[in-house]
């Protein structure tokens, strides 16, 4: 973090209850590096707050996955290795095909009406930033998550997901790219309403997931 040049700024003090917030917005706008050292007193040097309220923002976004703890070196924005994405995917396909397969147990008119205007965002989207795909891609999945009706599996998946969906955005993926994996996320609507056996719910993820990171490391349903 550079010291001559503040890279964050809050515009009013009512903004000081939302550091945490700020920080993600740094974090996945870029602003913020993966890798990047989180320094309390340059960042209550930075927002003009005292150093409380960042070491809370930064034990909640170590709790979110965005930041990750060092023993004698501080907080840093997380930072993924291939290994590292493989392994969190390995987990989403058997997390989150249990998350659609509650949801679909549990889907009612106005869930199905949520996930419905969700993806018919998506599709109006047009020249959005990455940014702005990557948060309509996860507004999606954590309808599906919350629509489980398992808080704690929801806990697990926002928590595993929040480092790869921020890093996303560092693959720096072009605006076509983007789009083709905002409009990837109908099979999950077509799966939670019953049009697809129960028995393809792993297949229906691996597809998802694999649309953009690959089928390196995944094992093929």
């Amino acid at each position: 973090m550079k010291n001559n040049k503040s890279i964050l700024t809050l515009k009013t003090s009512t903004l000081c209850d939302n550091i945490g917030e700020l920080l993600v917005d740094a974090i996945l706008s870029g602003k913020l590096k993966p890798g990047a050292r989180l320094n309390e007193s340059e960042l209550s040097r930075q927002l003009s707050v005292s150093r409380a309220p960042i070491r809370e923002a930064l034990h909640q976004l170590e709790e979110q996955g965005l930041v990750v703890h060092k023993p004698r070196r501080g907080m840093f924005v997380v930072s993924l290795t291939e290994v590292d994405i493989q392994k969190i995917n390995q987990l989403r396909l058997i997390l989150e095909s249990e998350a659609l397969l509650l949801c679909r147990k549990n889907l009612t008119p106005q869930i199905e009406r949520k996930l419905q205007g969700q993806l018919e965002k998506m599709d109006r989207a047009g020249g959005m930033s990455a940014l702005d795909a990557i948060r309509m891609d996860l507004a999606f999945h954590r309808l599906i998550w919350s629509s489980s009706g398992n808080e704690f599996l929801e806990k697990m998946l926002v928590s595993l997901t929040a480092p790869l969906f921020a890093f996303a955005l560092i693959k720096k993926s072009h605006h076509q790219q983007m789009k083709m994996i905002l409009d990837s996320h109908q099979p999950l609507l077509l799966f939670v309403q019953g049009k697809v056996p129960e028995k393809d719910a792993k297949r229906v993820i691996y597809a998802h997931v694999t649309l953009r990171w690959g089928q390196s490391g995944l094992d093929q349903p």
